[in-house]
């Protein structure tokens, strides 16, 4: 799993924090393999205590395990989403519910700051968001799991092994959504390979 630093005049936006520690069924069903997340901000001439704002995608374990080390900063998530983590193993609970959790619950798009943009993408989730942001050459975007693969991205098509669990229509709605932004770039949570729009 993938997260993303943003470094913005008005301060750090950490996107989704990883899978956290503590969860035996976790360990056992998924064996993750973890970074340090404080080693991974360093890497790039910052500190945890840098991060001004914590955005996570959705609410799944892996995506939200290390917000615990970001006690008093707001954590932006979608309302329905914060909902559906309060579901039966949805999530554990106790990564986005912690001491000093700051969750700042939303409805739909948020400008987060200049250039920064939340936008809803359910689907996979049914409070999924990804992040656009501007730079001098149009849009970055952060799809996170509103596709899980470039090719998925490239196609909008859901692989069959998500069809069981997964809303297909919002998830094909949201990848259209996404694409008439025309990012000139996009990274995603599982997937190393980026995506850029093909050459005219």
């Amino acid at each position: 799993m993938y997260a993303y630093l943003i470094e913005h005049p008005d301060g750090l936006i950490l996107v989704d924090t990883g899978v956290g520690e503590g969860n035996e069924l976790i360990d056992a069903l998924y064996r993750p393999e973890r970074r340090d997340l404080s080693e991974a901000i360093a890497r790039t001439g910052h500190r945890l205590e840098d991060v001004a704002i914590v955005v996570n995608s959705h609410l799944h374990f892996d995506h939200c395990g290390n917000n615990r080390l970001f006690g008093g900063v707001p954590i932006l998530v979608q309302r329905v989403e914060y909902e559906a983590a309060h579901e039966p193993y949805y999530t554990d609970p106790s990564w986005v519910d912690f001491p000093g959790a700051f969750i700042t619950q939303l409805e739909g798009d948020h400008r987060i700051a200049t250039g920064v943009r939340l936008l809803s993408t359910p689907g996979h989730t049914p409070g999924h968001q990804s992040v656009l942001v501007d730079d001098d050459q149009g849009s970055i975007l952060l799809a996170a799991q509103a596709a899980y693969t470039v090719r998925d991205f490239a196609a909008s098509e859901i692989g069959e092994r998500n069809m069981a669990t997964e809303d297909k229509a919002t998830w094909q709605a949201s990848l259209r959504r996404l694409h008439g932004m025309q990012p000139h770039i996009t990274y995603f949570s599982h997937d190393a390979m980026e995506w850029r729009p093909p050459h005219p």
